[in-house]
């Protein structure tokens, strides 16, 4: 379990639907270490800025997330925390490691063109 005040994702059919009723979603796929816990926090911080985006967090480790894996297999995922963009169930755009607070807003903008509302 990932110690996060994110919604949670523990099973790859939760994972699916949660793709299926959100226009615009971000999953965290990380660990409790340094990179995923910073980027954790973060994304509880633009959470709040973000009304339009869901995030939700899924251990890394966890083999249910082997079909968010499976999916991204295209990419490097050698850095976690490994952070996948949905919009309207498709992925849109992925990122891998640490990251600042404006490298995400600028993903976030970037993926779902819509400005954070303050």
């Amino acid at each position: 379990m990932l110690y996060t005040n994110l919604k949670h994702i523990e099973t790859a059919a939760y994972q699916t639907k949660m793709i299926e009723e959100n226009e615009n979603m971000v999953v965290i796929c990380g660990r409790m270490e340094p990179a995923s816990i910073e980027v954790y926090r973060i994304a509880e911080e633009l959470e709040k800025q973000y009304s339009h985006v869901k995030f939700y967090d899924m251990e890394f480790d966890n083999p249910e997330s082997s079909d968010l894996k499976n999916t991204l297999e295209y990419y490097n995922i050698a850095n976690i925390p490994l952070v996948a963009y949905f919009r309207s169930g498709n992925l849109v755009n992925v990122s891998l490691g640490n990251q600042t607070q404006q490298q995400f807003k600028s993903l976030l903008d970037n993926s779902f063109q819509e400005m954070a509302k303050v």
